[in-house]
């Protein structure tokens, strides 16, 4: 795999330190299943996703696009 980066200033992810302020190696990334981006953060929400988010969490305040992905869901209203 890749060595990937992580900005300590934004968050922000490159494959190649020259590209970041402050790089230091990335210990955990995910790849986003609706855009494809690289982040460090498994909480990263992009545009296409945001549009398909239905639910939240009434414990935590988290978004989901499913139901089963929440502790107490609730639908997000149209």
């Amino acid at each position: 795999m890749e060595e990937t980066y992580t900005c300590e200033t934004c968050g922000a992810v490159a494959s190649e330190r020259g590209h970041l302020c402050s790089p230091r190696p990335a210990t955990e990334t995910v790849v986003c299943e609706f855009c494809g981006k690289v982040a460090a953060d498994p909480r990263h929400v992009c545009r296409p996703k945001v549009a398909k988010l239905k639910y939240v969490c009434n414990a935590c305040g988290r978004l989901a696009t499913q139901a089963d992905q929440l502790c107490r869901p609730e639908e997000i209203p149209s």
